[in-house]
């Protein structure tokens, strides 16, 4: 195929095989690791678990990401579409409240086939935020939550900080088309069944963005439609320089939390400082691909 899937619309030959696009990958998914993860939000871990299924390679190129094994060097193994559907029933075996796939865009026509016939618990679309209308389109009445980051207002930020100089136009369009699809968040035994939660990570030494990626949630959505998680897990990378080189200050998270309730915004979550550690990254060992 020639892809035109992601908002940088490649043009790249990808075949079953080749990945020729700035995603890397081929057509045929790619999966680091399938399991129950206890690290998302309340409402999506619960008590017994997210089946978190990880996919291989990313249409961003985030200088600190925290899973650059499987998003920058594509660690993961092919599967087919009918391994995904396997996957997704010994998650769900194993008490999944939801199947929580994380950064799929690049595999978005073959998912979509993968979530046919309907899955009897939510199925969560766990993003970086950079998505086009076609990928959205093609999970409409498929996906039941959304779980995109919005990491910039900053244009210039994002380009230096993840090769993507119109993040913040195309990530709020994809987010108004996710809460188009499913509407106001709806709960049912602490667990989202449907809606959309808006990921922001607070960067050293980068309020003034943060402030205004808060500002375009509050003006965008009235209290009670999405939930916003305000993240402070930033742990630096190796060979990270200048303010990416140290976490983020308490007295900077302090600030933003205080900015989010001046903001108005009281749906959502406040992260502990405590999740700023290397070990909240699972390992990516091919857990549950074979």
């Amino acid at each position: 195929m020639i892809c035109n899937l992601c908002p940088r619309r490649c043009d790249a030959e990808r075949t079953e095989n080749y990945g020729g696009g700035f995603c890397q990958m081929p057509t045929t998914p790619h999966i680091a690791r399938a399991a129950l993860h206890h690290w998302e939000e309340p409402v999506i871990s619960g008590t017994q678990g997210s089946g978190a299924v990880f996919f291989s390679g990313c249409a961003l190129r985030c200088v600190f990401c925290q899973n650059h094994e499987i998003s920058t060097d594509c660690f993961g193994e092919a599967v087919s579409v009918e391994r995904l559907r396997e996957i997704y029933a010994e998650l769900i075996a194993q008490g999944a409240h939801n199947i929580n796939l994380v950064t799929a865009s690049h595999f978005a026509p073959w998912v979509a086939q993968s979530l046919s016939p309907a899955l009897p618990v939510p199925v969560v679309w766990n993003c970086g935020g950079y998505e086009s209308a076609e990928i959205l389109s093609m999970l409409a009445g498929k996906v039941q939550v959304y779980l995109p980051d919005l990491k910039y207002a900053d244009n210039a930020l994002a380009a230096k900080l993840s090769a993507a100089p119109d993040y913040f136009e195309v990530a709020t369009a994809a987010i108004e088309e996710m809460y188009r699809q499913v509407g106001d968040c709806v709960m049912e035994d602490g667990i989202l069944q449907r809606g959309v939660v808006i990921r922001h990570l607070v960067l050293p030494g980068q309020l003034d963005n943060t402030r205004r990626v808060l500002d375009w949630v509050s003006q965008t959505f009235s209290s009670g439609q999405v939930l916003v998680s305000l993240m402070s897990q930033y742990t630096p990378q190796p060979n990270a320089e200048g303010l990416l080189a140290r976490r983020v200050r308490a007295s900077e998270y302090r600030a933003a939390a205080q900015y989010m309730e001046n903001c108005g915004i009281v749906d959502g979550f406040l992260q502990e400082r405590t999740a700023a550690k290397e070990e909240y990254t699972p390992p990516f060992d091919l857990t549950g691909v074979k």
